[in-house]
């Protein structure tokens, strides 16, 4: 075997960073190192692996057919390095997930899957569909749990839970009293959504696609929290999930507004890429999130501690 399992580190990490210099700053080397590590790789194999314009270099054709199985292959080294060590074959899991699931419920599952596992590391990414989608595509992080369809041909994506998004307001707006709007209503009203990019935004747009050009926007935010607040001070109304409003609700903070014109319903999904080897820890915490939401209809009626 000619090349090493060093080499492979190398070379995934420049392509997922198109970059020798980024690259190696990842995985703590000299630029020297990196770029002499993918130089004998190629020089070794006499094939050519990046395409290269100046300092940028991007996979080839043969890059692109070696990047999954040499990402696989890393796992799986990882895996019988564990094993080795006396470990439980449990040691690092990289999960993406967009907001609504990673600051209510992706937190409880990690930490539950910690307490089965304290040996294991894991990292959790939290932003908007686009970005996890992106990140799973590239071979970054190790499987997404996202609330926006994903049509990238790459990935595997399979239901996890439905969802239903909500249209809110402060309690001191007119419409607080009535419980409910018509869709002449709401396209007379103020509104505070989230951004491009994130699910909620794509199922939102989805539902008032025939009326989108007559909303009056006035503030696009990233955060849920910044939303409510937003509508809390009497900006605007609002439209985010269930799930993210349910203690809200319960306070009296915030009151929802029913849109029965509106198809507000979506799913939360798991991704992960169709060439990605399944460690053991991907596996279990696939595992532990559909046995968290057994027998739930919709991710609104999920147990959960209280949320400030």
């Amino acid at each position: 075997m000619r090349f090493t399992l060093r080499q492979l580190q190398v070379f995934v990490a420049v392509a997922q960073q198109e970059s020798v210099s980024r690259a190696a700053g990842l995985l703590n080397l000299s630029q020297s190192a990196a770029s002499t590590s993918i130089t004998e790789l190629e020089r070794q194999s006499s094939c050519q692996l990046f395409d290269r314009a100046g300092k940028r270099l991007s996979l080839n054709a043969l890059g692109k057919q070696l990047l999954p199985q040499a990402v696989a292959l890393l796992d799986q080294a990882k895996e019988i390095e564990d094993l080795l060590n006396g470990k439980s074959g449990f040691g690092s899991l990289s999960v993406g997930a967009t907001l609504t699931i990673g600051n209510y419920l992706a937190t409880l599952l990690i930490g539950g899957f910690m307490q089965r596992h304290p040996e294991s590391q894991v990292k959790l990414h939290v932003q908007n569909t686009a970005n996890i989608v992106q990140q799973v595509a590239h071979y970054e992080i190790d499987l997404g749990l996202i609330e926006g369809d994903c049509s990238h041909p790459d990935i595997e994506v399979q239901s996890w839970v439905e969802d239903e998004l909500v249209v809110f307001c402060a309690p001191q707006h007119p419409l607080a009293k009535r419980g409910s709007a018509t869709m002449e209503e709401l396209t007379h009203e103020a509104w505070i959504l989230r951004e491009q990019g994130s699910g909620t935004r794509l199922t939102f747009d989805q539902a008032m696609r025939h009326h989108r050009s007559a909303l009056n926007i006035r503030l696009e935010l990233e955060h849920t929290e910044a939303i409510k607040r937003a509508v809390e001070s009497g900006l605007g109304i609002g439209c985010i999930s269930r799930l993210a409003l349910r203690d809200a609700f319960r306070r009296g903070s915030l009151v929802p507004v029913e849109t029965p014109d509106l198809d507000l319903a979506r799913q939360f999904y798991f991704i992960w890429h169709k060439q990605k080897y399944q460690t053991s820890a991907m596996r279990e915490f696939l595992e532990l999130c559909r046995a968290f939401t057994a027998g739930v209809q919709r991710s609104d009626e999920i147990v959960l501690p209280n949320i400030a």
